[in-house]
């Protein structure tokens, strides 16, 4: 039997010296939980976190980190759940979901004990054990641009073909969904136009950057990644949510630097693929894919 799909976030907002949880209030089922909902046809599980809590607090949640997913039987049907941690900003949502007549914020603790189901606990205490995120990056690969071979003129203008500028147009919504501020870009054209739907959507420029470039013949690999990771760090530590668009040939490196991982194939992106970034302070805390 195939679960019914949904998806939620762990929206917090800063109190005092810690935090406060979102949590709403379903009369249907007499409940306090976590925002969640089920994914609409053809929708990405961020998008539909993202959305239902719109839906369901009229907060715009920004995500940050994704939570261990939840299984479980509701109404007989399996249903599992993805969450994200997301910081939450009042009055900036959608606020149209009917099924809901109460939301609270509570110190974990606190939201622990208001909680009516153990599954939820369980996902609270997931995000209980997070750093502290303080800059989130979202780092993708160039959309599909044909093959190299067939252009005829130099690589760096080789454009998008058709597939590439709907890769592009897809991984836009997600990364807009992180609010970013700048958006920075190799030099290859096709990394460019990846990033020219974004800048539509969020009427920014695309800032051209060539610590995220590919090695040319006679320049170290490895050096090259720690060059693009060191720019990552100190775009994170300067605070300023971005959007980077690399290539195939820098990302796995750079990010296993950030990692401290001895292991880049596991960094593998594919074209329009990328990576939901968090940092704490300019250290990478967890590299989530899109």
């Amino acid at each position: 039997m195939t679960p019914v799909r949904a998806a939620g976030g762990v929206v917090w907002r800063p109190a005092g010296n810690g935090v406060e949880i979102c949590l709403i209030h379903r009369p249907r089922y007499d409940d306090w939980t976590l925002p969640k909902g089920k994914l609409e046809p053809g929708e990405h599980p961020l998008a539909a976190a993202v959305r239902e809590v719109g839906e369901e607090t009229d907060l715009r949640g920004v995500p940050q980190i994704r939570l261990p997913s939840v299984s479980y039987i509701r109404d007989g049907l399996p249903k599992t759940v993805d969450y994200w941690s997301m910081r939450g900003y009042e009055g900036e949502g959608l606020g149209v979901a009917g099924e809901v007549d109460g939301m609270c914020w509570l110190p974990v603790p606190a939201a622990v004990r208001r909680m009516t189901y153990d599954h939820d606990v369980r996902v609270l205490g997931d995000f209980a054990a997070l750093p502290t995120v303080t800059t989130v990056l979202t780092l993708v690969r160039h959309a599909h641009a044909g093959r190299r071979g067939t252009w005829p003129g130099p690589d760096q203008g080789r454009p998008l073909d058709e597939e590439g500028l709907a890769q592009a147009r897809a991984v836009a919504a997600l990364q807009a969904l992180t609010a970013p501020r700048r958006l920075l870009s190799a030099s290859a054209r096709r990394c460019l136009q990846t990033l020219d739907p974004l800048a539509e959507l969020l009427d920014l420029p695309v800032e051209i950057d060539s610590s995220f470039d590919e090695p040319v013949p006679g320049q170290d690999a490895v050096e090259n990644a720690l060059v693009a990771a060191a720019r990552l760090t100190e775009l994170a530590a300067a605070g300023i949510p971005a959007a980077v668009c690399s290539q195939g040939k820098v990302i796995p490196a750079a990010l296993a630097r950030l990692a401290g991982d001895d292991r880049p194939e596991r960094y593998a992106t594919p074209k329009g693929g990328g990576w939901l970034l968090a940092f704490t302070d300019g250290r990478l805390a967890a590299a989530d894919r899109l």
